[in-house]
């Protein structure tokens, strides 16, 4: 097994250290991430941890581990603002377009299983509902109390933050004092049923107006958002399981509180290792509905958009996103787009090209030293953005051996194939595009290189009128031209 020569490591969001890592279980993995809710659209940032998740699970396989990767779908219980007062989100969207709740539920869902399918990610092992898991959440709710670690008031059920607190650290993951959480505490709506304004619901009692909702032991009701996750990732992967993944947005409170409803239900930390995946920029802002600043992946993969002018295919996007740490900050900007889309095309080329080459007695370089780069890069929590340096550098030789310039053995030429495709296929999830995509992006390129090449001409001629024409033509073609100190570039209205 390959897990058994690599030494993994992860950077655990609880430590907040780099880990080597070791399963529970010798050769199993159990993973957990938080999944939508299905009320709308799924955006890029989603999108985002979903693909960085995708690779993860890919190169846990890879390495030969056995992975249970668990992945929800939030269909109840989440209310607007990630508070304890207002509306189900998806309650409140069935209301506003005059719907069930669970046509709701079925179209977003369909939605982001249609958006991660073009990102060309894999399903999980296992896409547990809230809904469908309700028995689970009260029998949960039950053992908590039965602990003496929650509460009933008034048919809602509440989390004791404090109590949980003497013998526990609530505000671990995120690195928060529970003095400084209290303080910060604004009152909400049902504030005088807590003990504690930090106590949480793990169950809510519905008011008459509320659609959805079920038979409980306190009453009629429905589940707290954080307890969902706790009890689907118990059910299927144990009391304690070696990884849980998600958004950086969700530390807190979401993923404290289950470390909290975990650690009170059965006495012990859930979770091993916790990773967060950070989030997207667009064009050095942050992605904002109220802005105008954000992008759906249909906006993007179609170019229907005002922000990058252009379609980007979603194998283009997803190689673009691997040129980040899934922990770091990433921008998207249409000129960050284009070069990784050139990128992309030429290690696609040079794919292609490690086929045909011909072997030679010996390899100029040490062509095993180049594949263990790739192992210590994902070795590395994961590290994508090193892991495409080194396949770049792969491409660079591949086409230096097919120049004449470097040699390769017929053994390093068949080792190379077979980790470059895993890599690349297997492990980065891409896959090579038509010969009509790749051919239309590269006659686009090739075609607005020549076009700016010579209003350039013009321009420096003093021939305004010709350089002019060029502009206003491709404004009537809806090509915008930008000029700046750096240059011309061009978008796509």
């Amino acid at each position: 097994m390959l897990y058994k020569e690599n030494e993994l490591k992860i950077n655990n969001s609880l430590t907040g250290e780099k880990e080597v890592f070791t399963s529970i279980l010798d050769g199993f993995v159990g993973l957990y991430v938080c999944g939508p809710t299905v009320y709308s659209d799924v955006h890029l940032g989603n999108c985002r941890t979903f693909i960085s998740f995708d690779v993860i699970y890919r190169y846990l396989m890879h390495l030969g581990y056995k992975v249970r990767y668990v992945r929800n779908i939030t269909d109840a219980g989440h209310l607007e603002n990630d508070a304890e007062e207002g509306e189900d989100k998806i309650a409140k969207k069935a209301r506003l377009e005059q719907l069930e709740p669970m046509e709701i539920v079925q179209r977003y869902t369909l939605d982001f299983h249609k958006v991660l399918q073009q990102f060309n990610n894999l399903p999980p092992s296992i896409e547990p509902t809230a809904t469908g898991h309700i028995i689970e959440q009260i029998e949960m709710i039950l053992d908590i109390i039965d602990n003496g670690f929650a509460y009933e008031a008034n048919g809602s059920v509440y989390f004791d933050v404090e109590k949980y607190n003497e013998s526990n650290n609530y505000g671990e993951l995120s690195k928060r004092r529970i003095e400084d959480l209290v303080a910060g505490t604004r009152s909400l709506d049902g504030q005088e049923e807590k003990k504690s304004p930090l106590d949480f619901a793990l169950w809510k009692n519905a008011k008459p107006e509320h659609i959805m909702k079920w038979p409980s032991p306190w009453g009629l009701g429905f589940p707290g958002w954080h307890l969902e996750c706790s009890a689907m990732s118990t059910k299927y992967l144990g009391e304690k399981f070696d990884i849980h993944g998600g958004g950086m947005d969700l530390k807190f409170p979401h993923h404290e509180c289950e470390i909290a409803q975990g650690t009170a239900a059965t006495g012990e930390k859930p979770v091993n290792y916790w990773m967060h995946a950070n989030m997207l920029t667009l064009n050095g802002k942050k992605m904002s509905k109220s802005t105008g600043n954000t992008l759906l992946p249909e906006e993007l993969f179609s170019g229907n958009n005002e922000v990058l002018g252009r379609a980007y295919h979603p194998i283009v996007v997803r190689f673009f996103m691997m040129q980040a740490h899934y922990a770091s900050v990433l921008d998207f900007s249409a000129e960050a787009l284009n070069s990784s889309e050139k990128g992309f095309l030429r290690l696609m080329e040079a794919i292609q090209v490690l086929k045909e080459i011909k072997t030679s007695e010996k390899s100029s370089i040490d062509v095993e030293a180049l594949i263990q780069k790739f192992y210590t890069a994902m070795n590395d929590d994961f590290n994508t953005p090193v892991l495409v340096a080194h396949l770049f550098d792969a491409a660079k030789y591949i086409q230096a051996v097919n120049s004449g310039k470097a040699t390769i053995s017929a053994t390093d030429k068949e080792r190379l194939t077979k980790e470059l495709n895993a890599f690349v296929f297997d492990i980065l999830g891409l896959a090579e595009l038509s010969e009509e995509q790749e051919g239309n992006n590269e006659s686009l390129e090739t075609v607005m290189e020549l076009v700016l090449q010579m209003r350039q001409q013009a321009r420096e001629n003093k021939d305004w009128t010709t350089a002019d024409a060029i502009r206003d033509k491709l404004n009537e073609a809806k090509i915008v031209i930008k000029d700046d100190k750096e240059g011309a570039t061009w978008k796509i209205q």
